[in-house]
């Protein structure tokens, strides 16, 4: 289940907030508001954008926006718990009891692990295979991440390429200096433009986009030694404690109280 994630856009739309009161209460909001500027900045980092990335790449990235504003990641203390209750299962009943389990989430790589474990293929090779399917997801989602790092890093760099503009401007009206500090303003905007695409839209998204990433590795590297480890047989009590060696040290203690899991999703 896709849930919202509230801090993503309550920190975009603070930030924007804040700076369009900071704007007013200077008097002078008139002059932040520049189409020519709006237009190099904006317009020529997504130009340069489809110069860095393929026309796929950027198809893509309403998809990947959708990741940096929910999330889908397991809660992994849930799928310890789950996985405790399958390795009880599988001594009571066997393997092939758990073959029934395989709808328990609604996750492909789970339910392609499941199947293999239940087809009795060799640990090694579960693990192989499911460790490549964790690599190439690890992949698309630094290509992803990397769209808005480029796009960060571009959006600066046009908004200095726009005050330049507007300075050579500036420059051919030194006969009039009651145009310069006017002329000079509008240059800089174009700077101000970029600096806030990157610093409070892009970059930040990146790196929600990348926490996003390392969440969904730590949730499939889970279910991935649950896997093998019930295979091998390995004690319910032992699989768990295994399994929150993925933990952080402080939620370890976490993980060992009552939870209410459901795996709906």
């Amino acid at each position: 289940m896709r849930k919202l994630d509230l801090m993503t856009v309550i920190g975009i739309v603070s930030g924007f907030v804040l700076i369009t009161i900071s704007i007013y209460l200077g008097g002078q909001a008139d002059m932040f508001w520049n189409i020519p500027s709006i237009l190099i900045t904006i317009g020529g980092s997504i130009a340069a954008l489809l110069v860095s990335y393929d026309v796929e790449r950027i198809k893509n990235m309403i998809n990947i926006t959708r990741q940096a504003f929910s999330s889908t990641a397991m809660d992994p203390y849930e799928l310890i718990a789950m996985f405790g209750d399958l390795a009880k299962k599988a001594r009571r009943e066997g393997l092939l009891a758990l073959e029934d389990d395989m709808g328990r989430m609604d996750d492909p790589f789970y339910q392609k692990g499941i199947q293999m474990m239940v087809d009795a293929l060799d640990p090694e090779l579960i693990r192989d295979i499911l460790e490549t399917d964790i690599e190439h997801m690890q992949y698309r989602h630094e290509i992803g991440a990397g769209v808005y790092k480029t796009w960060g890093a571009l959006a600066p760099a046009f908004g200095m390429i726009g005050t330049l503009i507007g300075l050579i401007g500036m420059l051919a009206q030194l006969d009039d200096p009651s145009k310069l500090g006017p002329a000079m303003a509008v240059a800089l905007v174009t700077t101000f433009y970029g600096a806030i695409m990157a610093n409070l839209v892009l970059i930040p998204m990146a790196t929600k986009l990348e926490l996003r990433s390392q969440e969904e590795v730590l949730a499939k590297s889970i279910i991935m030694e649950g896997i093998i480890a019930i295979q091998s047989g390995m004690n319910p009590r032992i699989l768990e404690e295994k399994l929150k060696a993925f933990l952080p040290p402080d939620l370890k203690a976490e993980a060992a109280s009552p939870r209410e899991v459901s795996f709906d999703a």
